[in-house]
């Protein structure tokens, strides 16, 4: 992809969730025209569960975190211990960063990392007000992370890699920033099948989780390519009930699913004799 078609792509995308920021901060339930990956139009708690979450997560966090944005529950697929340092691509208000701050616990860390200024500011509001010091926010973007090379215990992430233009570079990255042995879990949006040229030439469908989004196969072929091991992608045809919601009566179901993403960075190999 060139660097221009690139730019615009970030450019569409950061736009359209700094709207979504600032329309939760007023108070309001969207205020994007075309929803954001995950924003139907009347915002609820409801959508959260049917992504994965319990009504136990959704109580536990900052009131504003929970904007409704993903796919999935990464953390639930993410054995995430105490005492570790867990990595958020794309933290948006902080949500999953602060369910998983709870189960690291005092010994760990959480660091989100969104490109979005108004999102890692409300995410810094929401900890700060919450009382959370064990997390931390930080402004960049996913194929160029803010973040020390082998510091990284596990990595997550929701409906946020899809958007990116230059997904090897994002795994790249991940592989870099994650301890030998560290783990990826990420909740996504798949392509089922080719994605028509109307779709993929659709500024507004990168922001709603479905131009970019990769078959299992090319997704597959980046991970290994960027060393990672043990990948498992396992597609949730269940999914297809609120990803129609997304661009209600436009079919889009049809073309992608919600999958669940796992892989291992490979523990170092010690020599012998």
């Amino acid at each position: 992809m060139k660097s221009t078609e690139a730019d615009k792509i970030r450019e569409q995308v950061r736009s359209d969730y700094a709207k979504v920021a600032d329309a939760a901060t007023d108070g309001d339930s969207c205020g994007v025209e075309s929803s954001c990956c995950g924003v139907p139009p009347d915002l609820n708690a409801i959508d959260s569960t049917r992504l994965g979450y319990s009504d136990e997560d959704l109580q536990s966090v900052p009131e504003g975190a929970n904007m409704g944005l993903g796919c999935g529950n990464p953390g639930a697929i993410a054995s995430i211990n105490a005492g570790e340092t867990v990595l958020d691509l794309g933290s948006g208000g902080g949500f999953d960063c602060f369910l998983a701050a709870k189960k690291v616990e005092s010994s760990g860390q959480v660091i989100g990392v969104d490109m979005t200024p108004s999102m890692v500011s409300k995410a810094r509001k929401n900890a700060e007000k919450a009382g959370f010091i064990n997390t931390s926010f930080r402004l960049g973007e996913i194929e160029y992370l803010p973040v020390e090379n082998n510091s990284i215990d596990v990595i997550i992430s929701n409906c946020v890699i899809n958007l990116s233009p230059d997904k090897q570079q994002v795994f790249n990255e991940a592989f870099r920033v994650l301890k030998a042995g560290g783990r990826l879990a990420v909740a996504d949006v798949v392509a089922s099948v080719e994605l028509p040229e109307s779709v993929l030439n659709d500024l507004t469908m990168y922001s709603s989780c479905i131009a970019g989004a990769s078959t299992i196969a090319a997704l597959e072929n980046m991970m290994l390519a960027s060393g990672f091991e043990q990948i498992i992608i396992e597609p949730k045809d269940k999914s297809k009930s609120f990803i129609k919601d997304w661009v209600p009566d436009s079919g889009i179901e049809e073309y992608v699913l919600s999958a669940s993403i796992t892989a291992i960075k490979p523990k170092l190999k010690t020599a012998c004799c």
